[in-house]
């Protein structure tokens, strides 16, 4: 699958044969413009990632994860019928009607939370097909995992999808710099999953009672609530 995105303003696109998020990574390494989309429209999944330029430490940086999250679920969710319920998961995984479908990842040119990174790049993967499954033949063989297709989405269509991502994620950008976290907390609030409920995080267990202004994780047990910064979630620049 080979198609030339259409992108808005102070976006690019180019498309990629391997690993999306590592091309991204490697462009951004070479000093690219912030809002390139690297991109791979893939027979069975497809990838895309965002590079980002920021000014701000990666302690606050970071909350571009959860904005290209919300940008991805109001982007497919205009695309896809209504009731199909896309949510988030804090730490970037994707989810179609309650399954697991895909996930975001992200990486910086720093580790250090203090510091502002030269870059940071976030970028998905989304299953169009069941991986055990291709043919779609079978149902409910891993409930608590799924792909786009499974999921009555057949009409959406993967440039459309990437190409809406950009501009519903540009569009948060815009209101981060403007208006500060606080608009994307309430929406991103309105679309997590597993919040209020019994949870286990990297080793650690808890009621996720929500996040901090920097969307690490509040975890409370019995007798002490605990944070799991976001920044936990970087990876290693492949």
């Amino acid at each position: 699958m080979s198609e030339t995105l259409s992108f808005p303003p102070l976006m690019s696109g180019e498309t990629v044969t391997g690993d999306a998020l590592a091309a991204a990574c490697a462009r951004a390494a070479e000093g690219c413009d912030a809002g390139l989309i690297c991109y791979r429209l893939g027979e069975t999944e497809i990838e895309a990632a965002l590079v980002f330029a920021p000014e701000v430490p990666l302690a606050r940086a970071v909350a571009m994860l959860p904005l290209c999250g919300v940008g991805f679920q109001n982007a497919l969710g205009a695309l896809s019928p209504p009731e199909v319920a896309v949510q988030l998961d804090w730490d970037g995984g994707i989810r179609l009607n309650g399954a697991s479908c895909g996930r975001f990842r992200m990486v910086a040119s720093t580790s250090d939370a203090e510091t502002v990174p030269d870059w940071l790049v976030v970028g998905f993967t989304l299953p169009l097909y069941p991986e055990d499954d291709p043919e779609m033949t079978q149902t409910g063989l891993t409930p608590d995992q799924t792909a786009l297709y499974a999921e009555g989405c057949a009409e959406v269509q993967p440039p459309a999808l990437i190409e809406s991502w950009a501009r519903h994620s540009l569009h948060w950008i815009n209101r981060w710099e403007d208006l500060g976290p606080k608009a994307l907390h309430s929406e991103w609030r309105g679309l997590v999953f597993d919040l209020d409920t019994q949870v286990t995080v990297q080793g650690q267990s808890g009621t996720f009672i929500g996040v901090d202004e920097d969307f690490g994780m509040l975890l409370r047990d019995k007798e002490t609530t605990s944070l799991i910064p976001l920044t936990t979630l970087l990876e290693p620049a492949p």
